[in-house]
């Protein structure tokens, strides 16, 4: 009989390599989807937010000439994603405060959207 029969095989050192790399590479996977899933919601709230204080302009009356107010608002019509565009808005309102009760109904729904839609991608995505 030749020694190499009775031996038991020896394991095959390329092939336990890719199962040690294996859980690292899963992890690494999983960090990268929880990073992009945090990023993904991080920037879905702060669209609800500016779309919440350019709503709060309107409600609190701020001056329309002010650089801020008018950057809040300009990013917010283009953030509105163009549903609940004040000109053209889902809901207008008229009577006393119109403008206001446009902008907090109109504005107000779109960040909820955001949020929505945040937390349904921040869930799809999270490992």
């Amino acid at each position: 009989m030749s020694s190499s029969d009775d031996r038991p095989a020896a394991p095959d050192a390329a092939a336990e390599q890719p199962s040690a790399a294996r859980p690292s590479r899963s992890l690494t996977v999983a960090r990268v989807r929880d990073n992009i899933a945090r990023v993904v919601w991080i920037v879905c709230m702060v669209l609800a937010l500016i779309l919440a204080v350019a709503a709060f302009t309107y409600a609190l009356e701020a001056n329309q000439d002010n650089g801020l107010v008018k950057l809040v608002r300009d990013l917010a019509d283009i953030f509105d994603l163009g549903f609940f565009d004040l000109d053209n808005p889902v809901k207008a309102f008229e009577g006393k405060n119109a403008v206001v009760k446009t902008a907090l109904f109109n504005y107000g729904l779109a960040s909820v959207v955001y949020l929505v839609i945040g937390r349904v991608l921040e869930r799809i995505v999270r490992p």
